[in-house]
């Protein structure tokens, strides 16, 4: 067979903060190759697939060594000889053989890897682009952006307490017209702190890393940036933020540092519930923490019927937790990040739970990231609707936009934009 794995392989390279990572590479019978390489999270879940880290002092603990040993040992003996395109029965074989629900003996950032490459590879020897070959025929939609404009939380010294302060544009026309509206955007909101002088620098994704004195002047100055870019707030260009409360978590406790704030879940509810009702915010991610089911319930009761309610930590991209959390009435759409998951077929099954269900998705990418872009084939092959990527600067964010791009002009005629059809049915009625 042609799709018969002949070779896998991985060495260490570097991600964007200049950690070591893993890239792993597939070669079938046939000649096709397939390469892929691991991200890594700053803010992580305590229930998604940990990467495998050599410790000690080189690299101050980060070195990937023995992530890249388990590939080109055991890995490499467990798939080669296997049928590549029978993507189920790879990941399951390695999952099947490190045993640990969290992927902790070859470690995720191992099986994602290779997972992610087999998949590549399968396409290369279908002659087909990769978001081709996961649509199977069908006719999918380009992802809509979020676009990250100034960065907090652990992606900037914590210098605010909310993660992201981002925007998307529901209402554009294709993702090349998104991209145009986010550019300007940022760079207004880049000359306006530059002109007040509160710019520090970059943050870990690319966004401004500006300086403010509480969470709700970012988003002021963010919807004076939309304005200054000469687009309506809330008509044009929407907020969406990634809160990461479980970054501001403790004994039962929400910290807002910058804000001298110290709340009760409800308190914490209400508070981001009171920038919903001042800002033009159309979706919102972790409110509150990972295992905070009842507080996520508390919010979507308040204002889930306005904004589309993100779990990320609390959802860890598992279909099981997206069921757990529907049931108690908490959220309305899911984070699907690859490597929480560890391997892809875990990660499409939590967003197949989130569409049967009737919420939105968003694939994403994460804070370390490399030039790989595996997820914007992803999210446009399993028409998950919407893509977070990071900011609009960084080589390694603008390769997926650009990924993107090509996509969208290969599609040519056939090409349709998600846009405000992306968001689950109660918040995408209000924006139509």
């Amino acid at each position: 067979m042609k799709t018969t794995i002949t070779a896998v392989r991985a060495r260490q390279i570097w991600d964007s903060r200049g950690r070591p990572t893993v890239e792993a590479e597939l070669t079938l019978a046939g000649g096709a190759f397939g390469r892929a390489l691991a991200p890594a999270g700053a803010s992580r879940g305590a229930h998604e697939a940990i990467d495998l880290r050599d410790g000690g002092p080189r690299f101050g603990g980060w070195g990937v060594d023995r992530a890249v040993a388990a590939v080109n040992g055991e890995i490499a003996r467990l798939l080669v000889g296997r049928d590549c395109a029978d993507q189920v029965g790879l990941d399951r074989a390695m999952t099947d053989a490190d045993g640990a629900e969290n992927l902790s003996r070859f470690g995720g950032n191992a099986t994602v890897a290779v997972s992610l490459a087999a998949l590549h590879a399968t396409a290369a020897a279908a002659r087909l682009p990769l978001w081709a070959l996961l649509a199977e025929g069908r006719k999918p939609r380009l992802p809509l952006p979020e676009v990250q404009i100034f960065g907090g939380g652990a992606h900037a010294g914590r210098r605010t307490d909310v993660q992201d302060f981002m925007i998307m544009a529901p209402r554009a026309q294709s993702v090349r017209h998104a991209l145009e509206i986010t550019a300007d955007v940022f760079r207004a909101a880049g000359g306006l702190m530059a002109d007040s002088g509160r710019l520090a620098g970059a943050a870990d994704e690319g966004g401004w890393w500006p300086m403010f004195e509480s969470n709700e002047a970012a988003l002021g100055d963010l919807t004076r940036a939309i304005e200054l870019a000469g687009y309506r707030p809330g008509e044009d260009v929407f907020i969406s933020l990634d809160v990461a409360a479980n970054e501001l978590h403790a004994e039962g406790r929400y910290r807002l540092g910058l804000d001298g704030a110290d709340l009760s879940s409800g308190e914490m509810v209400e508070r981001v519930a009171q920038w919903v009702v001042r800002y033009p915010i159309l979706s919102i991610e972790d409110p509150v923490a990972q295992d905070d089911l009842e507080g996520f319930a508390l919010a979507t009761a308040r204002f889930g019927d306005k904004v589309q309610l993100i779990g990320d930590d609390i959802l860890v991209t598992n279909a099981e937790r997206v069921r757990r959390a529907a049931a108690a009435g908490a959220g309305n759409a899911v984070l699907v990040k690859v490597n929480q998951a560890g391997v892809v077929t875990r990660a499409k099954a939590a967003l197949d739970a989130a569409k049967a269900l009737g919420w939105g998705a968003i694939v994403s990418a994460r804070s370390g990231e490399t030039e790989d872009v595996s997820i914007a084939h992803l999210a446009t092959g399993w028409d998950a609707g919407q893509i977070k990527v990071g900011s609009f600067a960084r080589s390694e964010r603008m390769a997926k936009w650009n990924e993107l791009l090509r996509i969208e002009e290969a599609m040519g005629e056939d090409a349709e934009f998600a846009g405000a059809s992306a968001f689950a049915a109660s918040v995408a009625a209000g924006l139509t």
